[in-house]
């Protein structure tokens, strides 16, 4: 009877390309998936910065018409000239611009 030489068993080195695949797939559903979300995050939280904005402002406007008996410009330099309204200047559009007052002397 022959005898059978025990086989060497060698140390694996790295992954196999079947596990790289299955990581990659993986990692591919989870930013599908979570992508999307960080988007609309972001856009909700722009609208929710831009009314709270709007809002401040607004206040501001009709202040300014109690106290002086006049609106402010429709470019609210007039507030934005007076310390006691927004001592860190007028806020500015989350995606970038300056506030106006519309006829109805409402921000927009």
């Amino acid at each position: 009877m022959k005898s059978r030489k025990p086989r060497v068993t060698r140390k694996r080195r790295g992954f196999s390309l079947l596990e790289l695949l299955a990581v990659v797939t993986i990692l591919g559903i989870i930013a599908v998936v979570i992508i999307p979300r960080i988007n609309f995050s972001k856009t909700a939280a722009e609208t929710n910065a831009n009314l709270q904005n709007m809002a401040e402002i607004n206040s501001a406007v009709e202040r300014w018409y109690f106290e002086n008996g006049s609106w402010p410009a429709s470019n609210l330099s007039d507030i934005a000239a007076d310390a006691d309204y927004f001592p860190d200047g007028i806020p500015q559009k989350p995606g970038g611009g300056n506030y106006t007052l519309d006829s109805d002397h409402r921000a927009q």
